[in-house]
């Protein structure tokens, strides 16, 4: 008695029909070797024919004027395109068509699962095509975020935008907080005024004052000379009564021309309030003496020594 008549099963049988599908099998892979082959250069082809026009296209488009920022996404989109296009191409070659319409089907549902999964993600993918085609910025723009980050935009893409600050640290903004929040671009309009805040003595005369600053002002040598300074007084302080001195100056993004300008402003402000003998006040306390309050130290002073004295006599006396 063999194995197989132990156990039941015929293993002879069970062996040929092993043999008879890898025979089937490999009689099918020859016979779609060539179309695999075939396959194969057409995806290579379509990868280096894709990358070759993106790089042409991203060319083209940038002499024609077109922002740095979508005459890349644009390239981008265009290679994308192509490979998906040799892709399909290569499965229909290998006589795949009906895998393809299964591929299609399942990336349609998936897509539909990930888009409520990634939420975020999705709408920072539309925020950035809206940015990339409106430019309410561009890269090289200075802007300030909702949050208060403030620099250089040094690139734009479909999920972020990363801005240099001042201090050198990257941010990396996602783009719907663009989209949906408010922010500041400085470099959109070319000038931008520069405010000097500063405060003067309660015994100063405000008029001189007021022509010693604005003339201080107008001897700032990189201010824009088509703009007039201005200066207004913002109220009555602790120790001081305080006004803003506001200077124009041109502004090109990242040359940061305006710090130069705030920098020359408040030395020449300082200079002519040291020439005109004008005091800007350090803070002021008055110190209140006494039960009630209202009394001054050399009066309280005064108090209490005739009550030493007036005891060292009752003393003496007695």
């Amino acid at each position: 008695m063999n194995t197989a008549q132990v156990l039941g099963y015929d293993t002879q049988k069970i062996f040929d029909k092993i043999t008879d599908k890898l025979s089937a099998w490999l009689d099918i892979m020859v016979e779609n070797l060539p179309n695999l082959v075939l396959a194969i250069i057409l995806l290579v082809c379509t990868i280096f024919i894709a990358k070759t026009i993106k790089r042409l296209s991203g060319r083209y488009i940038s002499k024609l004027g077109t922002n740095e920022t979508i005459s890349r996404f644009l390239s981008q989109l265009i290679f994308l395109a192509i490979l998906v296009f040799g892709i399909m191409l290569a499965l229909s070659v290998m006589d795949l068509s009906k895998t393809v319409s299964s591929i299609l089907a399942g990336l349609g549902i998936i897509g539909l699962a990930l888009g409520f999964a990634f939420q975020d993600t999705a709408a920072n993918f539309i925020s950035g095509v809206y940015i990339t085609f409106n430019q309410p910025y561009k890269i090289g723009d200075i802007i300030q975020t909702h949050d208060g980050h403030e620099g250089s935009v040094i690139d734009i893409n479909l999920r972020v935008t990363k801005i240099k600050t001042y201090n050198g640290p990257i941010v990396y903004v996602p783009n719907r907080y663009l989209f949906q929040e408010c922010f500041t671009n400085f470099t959109e309009f070319t000038q931008r005024r520069v405010q000097i805040e500063c405060g003067v003595s309660y015994g100063e005369d405000l008029e001189q004052v007021e022509k010693v600053a604005l003339e201080s002002a107008r001897n700032v040598k990189s201010r824009l000379e088509s703009e007039e300074p201005t200066l207004f007084w913002t109220g009555f302080g602790d120790s001081s009564i305080n006004f803003t001195l506001n200077i124009w100056c041109k502004f090109s993004g990242p040359n940061l021309d305006f710090i130069p300008v705030r920098n020359e402003a408040i030395i020449s402000l300082k200079k002519a309030f040291d020439k005109n003998d004008i005091m800007i006040p350090f803070p002021i306390r008055t110190l209140d003496f006494g039960i009630k309050g209202g009394q001054q130290l050399n009066k309280e002073l005064a108090g209490l020594n005739l009550n030493r004295q007036s005891g060292k006599e009752n003393t003496t006396n007695n």
